[in-house]
């Protein structure tokens, strides 16, 4: 039986790969209407996703627009292995930890 390895230890190529499994899963869940399995799926993707990005691109004290949530944005407090932790803005400021794959730069535009 095959050990899976964790996202942190493997290359580029593998988690591309990954990535690309976990959408065919994600794509077929929904096509079936397993509307929670797609979601987890999903998250799954992001995570993987995450580990393509390097840490150091996410900076502290900046805000960022939220991936998937059109119009929200987030404040970066500080990062914590691939998550980033802070609050979104015009809400409760309720920490909250978001993978670093949402975060996308304000100054890139829509």
């Amino acid at each position: 039986m095959e050990t899976e390895k964790k996202y942190s230890q493997m290359t580029e190529h593998e988690l591309r790969t990954e990535i690309g499994k976990i959408m065919e899963k994600a794509r077929k869940a929904e096509q079936l209407g397993m509307v929670n399995e797609y979601a987890v799926y999903q998250r799954k993707a992001v995570m993987a996703q995450s580990y393509l990005i390097d840490p150091k691109t996410i900076n502290k004290e900046e805000i960022y627009r939220i991936d998937g949530d059109e119009g929200v944005f987030f404040h970066v407090d500080y990062l914590k292995g691939r998550f980033a932790w802070g609050y979104r803005l015009g809400g409760e400021r309720a920490m909250e930890a978001l993978p670093i794959a949402m975060l996308k730069s304000v100054k890139e535009g829509k």
